[in-house]
């Protein structure tokens, strides 16, 4: 009696615990493409990022990993309180590809305290693929840029 039940529990926990089909948890997991609802003409057009670019770019970095590479840099705005922070890609031209470090300020204000509590960190991650026909990585922001070369 407890040779079956050793062995029947070894087989649900092994199957429970691989990637096969096999596994209930895995039956519905995959995705395929599915009918339109709207029509393409009906989608809203997307409209120019009106957030502000800021300030300035103290620092970027590069760091690759196995699918591709991390884009982060550090930007310092006037004021704190700067918020949806994000690296807006400009199409790739001759190997370079440009992000404008854009950012929205804070509605009513903010303080200007030290340089640390101001600091905005964003990311941005390029494939390998993608990095297959880029040379350089260039963040801007109002009164600088910054750039990383292979």
């Amino acid at each position: 009696m407890r040779r079956p039940l050793l062995v029947g529990l070894t087989l649900v926990l092994s199957l429970g615990a691989c990637g096969s089909r096999l596994n209930p948890l895995n039956w519905f997991g995959g995705s395929e493409p599915a009918p339109s609802v709207l029509a393409p003409t009906d989608l809203p057009s997307t409209a120019p990022d009106t957030r502000p670019l800021m300030a300035q770019v103290i620092s970027l970095d590069v760091e690759q990993n196995r699918g591709g590479a991390v884009v982060r840099a550090v930007g310092v705005p006037p004021t704190q309180g700067y918020w949806d922070a994000e690296l807006v890609a400009r199409p790739v031209e001759n190997g370079v590809i440009t992000y404008e470090f854009r950012a929205l300020p804070p509605p009513q204000g903010g303080d200007v305290s030290t340089q640390a509590s101001r600091e905005v960190t964003v990311g941005a991650y390029l494939t390998a693929y993608q990095l297959r026909s880029i040379s350089q990585i260039t963040v801007v922001a109002a009164g600088n840029a910054l750039t990383s070369r292979r």
